[in-house]
């Protein structure tokens, strides 16, 4: 379907379902300008791998770790040779800030920051490894591990393992054990404060709570990134994005015990393509408005994806109590394998050891477009939207959904929410244009074969390329 007639048809249903005329030409302005707002591939020539380090072609500067001290046993603590070595690569023109392979170099919480000389190049091939005993832990850097921050124009790659040593910190979690205390812990991975970044080719593995955080962060590509963690690992997001803006991830491969993605407060142009998850729990918007805050996230687009195993499909999340908004987020290309809830709204989320109370105010979602989603459910409720009665979500279009539960009939649920659906869209949405509770049922037996291969041939070729999944590594 090419896009001029997508927006076209848009535009017939939007008026067709009695919108104001000012709210339908935004709506459609917003549609439009998301159809157009495509993720660019990555330019292979650009990402080129740094020359030979014995060389002196390229015109690079070495800055070897073992050439500060590092030991790479992974018992001697290497963090001060590490930030020796960072402080030259940082302050050299074209240097090559490097973590040599076949060693494992044990660095405690170390901020990183720049703004550093041009071209850097932060290649790790090596593993680093992280203290594996909280008490121990730097207190003043609770939250942190290893933060890059006011960075401009750096490369990060190799094939090297970023390996946060997790497991005591999972087991020392309010969600393991209800006795323990809920507190925070390190983000493995961060990028902070930085621009014209970009990571290629890392793992990153068992992190203390979230693995790789990009904050307060303009222009951002993240490609080929493997992220892993243990199913029950708890609040191990895979790539955390919050406050940024222009970030792109491709190709990347994330199973965690939380979301695979999480997208969160003031971040905008979000562009996400080929993205494997399983386990964890979905890609996700939110949470949003904890503790009645503002927060807004606008133009997110996902493009071929593959889900296998996951709690969540395709997830926006708010708090009751706050304020702000969603808008302009196109979902499509999805292929979905034994997902607990394919496709979620809930503005009634709480991740709360106490019970929330009701409140009127709400994250406004709106403008939200899934299109060529199919796959196999865990649970009779295949699509549900749980917005607020006093904050309906609104624009919520279906294009060719085929969800269904291998021993059973599925459903929609619809509270509160306004969209319409074209094409096929399996299980019914007519819920979607009432304004109450409602539910709609279908039997598998009322799709066609024909209709269930709509827009399979991407996700496919795709769900092929990963069907070695991801290996788990427990300490």
């Amino acid at each position: 379907m090419d896009r001029f007639f997508f927006i076209s048809v848009l535009g017939l249903l939007i008026v067709a379902h009695r919108v104001a005329g000012n709210m339908a030409c935004d709506s459609i302005a917003m549609l439009e300008e998301l159809e157009n707002f495509d993720v660019e591939e990555v330019d292979e020539t650009e990402l080129s791998k740094v020359p030979s380090w014995t060389s002196e072609r390229g015109g690079k500067v070495l800055v070897n770790v073992d050439s500060y001290g590092a030991v790479g046993d992974g018992v001697s603590d290497d963090t001060q040779a590490f930030e020796n070595a960072w402080n030259t690569a940082c302050t050299t023109p074209k240097s090559v800030f490097l973590v040599p392979p076949g060693r494992h170099y044990l660095v405690n919480a170390t901020r990183f920051k720049g703004p550093c000389a041009e071209r850097l190049v932060i290649q790790i091939d090596g593993t680093i490894v992280a203290p594996d005993e909280p008490k121990n832990w730097d207190p003043n850097l609770p939250r942190l591990w290893l933060d890059f921050s006011k960075l401009n124009g750096v490369l990060f790659q190799g094939n090297g393992v970023i390996d946060g040593s997790g497991s005591k910190w999972w087991a020392s979690s309010c969600k393991k054990n209800k006795s323990n205390p809920c507190r925070g812990a390190p983000t493995a991975l961060t990028i902070d404060s930085s621009s014209a970044v970009k990571i290629e080719g890392l793992t990153i593995q068992n992190s203390q709570q979230m693995h790789f955080v990009i904050s307060r962060s303009d222009s951002v590509r993240v490609s080929d990134v493997l992220v892993s963690a243990p199913e029950d690992s708890p609040n191990t997001d895979g790539i955390h994005i919050t406050g940024s803006t222009n970030v792109v991830l491709q190709d990347c491969k994330i199973g965690t015990g939380d979301d695979c993605v999480s997208i969160v407060n003031d971040s905008s142009n979000i562009k996400m393509k080929r993205i494997f998850c399983g386990p964890g729990h979905g890609i996700s918007i939110g949470s949003l408005g904890k503790d009645n805050s503002t927060s807004t996230v606008i133009k997110v687009v996902l493009d071929t994806a593959f889900l296998r195993e996951t709690t969540n499909g395709l997830r926006i999340k708010t708090w009751q109590g706050g304020h702000g908004y969603v808008r302009g987020v196109r979902f499509e290309n999805v292929a979905m394998e034994n997902v607990v809830n394919p496709i979620i709204i809930d503005q009634f989320y709480c991740d709360s050891p106490k019970t929330c109370k009701n409140q009127t105010s709400a994250v406004e979602i709106s403008e939200i477009t899934y299109r060529n989603i199919s796959g196999t459910t865990k649970s009779s409720k295949a699509m549900k939207f749980a917005c607020s009665d006093t904050v309906p979500c609104n624009n919520i279009v279906l294009s060719n959904i085929n969800l269904e539960k291998k021993d059973g009939t599925v459903a929609t649920y619809c509270n509160s929410a306004k969209g319409f659906g074209y094409g096929v869209v399996h299980p019914s949405a007519d819920c979607l244009s009432s304004h109450n509770k409602n539910y709609n049922a279908i039997g598998q037996s009322a799709i066609t074969k024909e209709s269930s291969v709509i827009g399979q041939t991407k996700i496919s070729e795709f769900s092929e390329t990963i069907t070695e999944g991801i290996i788990h590594t427990e300490l």
